[in-house]
């Protein structure tokens, strides 16, 4: 434990270091969440109720498409108003960790930003970013952030077979500019190809919806060849005690929760095949 405690304390210290893009409507933003968190009584919730009221302030929030994909060298991107699907899981678990630790500060977000969206949390040139949401599962698991619930809840194996970024490098702008960059890329997927996940088919989805709950992390597996994930999002109860799927869609539209009970919204996802859910820790005693 006092080794790994050493070894996050050490990333912690190398993140800061690194870069931020940050505009200043971001940085308002975020003093703007800090204080929602105080005003609304969250710094002293558990985390998966910070999660889902973190993440349903975003609501209305415009999707706004290849956030992460800027020009030169891979840096830290802070971005609040306007997100993708992994972008805004990214942002709400962030914030969340930040309000759970009770350290609000914007450096203590960086770090824990950097931490979630990188291999071992460390930024090392573009692709030290986990592009792949099935990696990210895996090292954040790693990292004892996530824990994957998705063979408890009675998922059934799956192996990915990952080659899409370097079979389509010019569909990237890094890997397009950077041929060198294609060869690590292939050299990931690789790794995570030798790895088994559980997941759960969507007709298994509506048996065991109501064990998933508020703040669970929702990735949605698909039938894309070379894909693992084509979307995600988080898990939030309704009223009447159905799930629901808190998400930012696409283009043209907004950050929101679906109509329809999760199950249901699946059903009407083209190239869906099943869900991987994913529960977020706080302490050694989550996991």
């Amino acid at each position: 434990m006092k080794k790994l405690f050493f070894v996050n304390f050490l990333l912690l210290a190398t993140n800061i270091l690194f870069s931020q893009i940050c505009e200043p409507i971001d940085k308002q933003i975020f003093s703007e969440k800090m204080k929602y968190a105080y005003d609304a009584g969250l710094m002293k919730a558990p985390l998966a109720k910070i999660i889902t009221e973190i993440g349903k302030s975003f609501i209305g929030t415009d999707y706004v498409a290849h956030t992460l994909e800027g020009d030169g060298e891979e840096n830290l991107i802070v971005r609040f108003n306007g997100l993708d699907c992994t972008t805004f899981l990214e942002t709400t678990l962030a914030l969340a960790r930040c309000i759970h630790s009770r350290d609000t500060s914007f450096n203590n977000y960086c770090n824990e930003l950097t931490t979630i969206r990188y291999r071992n949390g460390i930024i090392n040139k573009y692709p030290s970013r986990l592009h792949y949401f099935s990696e990210w599962i895996r090292n954040n698991e790693e990292k004892g952030i996530v824990s994957d619930r998705s063979k408890e809840l009675g998922g059934v194996p799956i192996v990915f077979n990952l080659n899409y970024m370097s079979t389509h490098p010019e569909s990237y702008k890094q890997l397009k500019e950077n041929p060198a960059f294609i060869k690590t890329v292939e050299e990931n997927e690789k790794q995570i190809n030798s790895h088994e996940f559980y997941y759960l088919p969507k007709k298994l989805v509506s048996d065991i919806e109501n064990k998933i709950d508020s703040g669970d992390l929702i990735a949605l597996t698909t039938s894309i060849e070379g894909m693992d994930i084509q979307h995600v999002g988080i898990a939030v109860k309704a009223e009447d005690g159905t799930t629901h799927f808190l998400h930012a869609p696409l283009s043209g539209h907004k950050v929101q929760i679906s109509e329809l009970p999760l199950s249901a919204y699946l059903k009407k996802v083209g190239k869906c095949t099943g869900i991987l859910v994913v529960r977020p820790l706080s302490s050694e005693s989550d996991k």
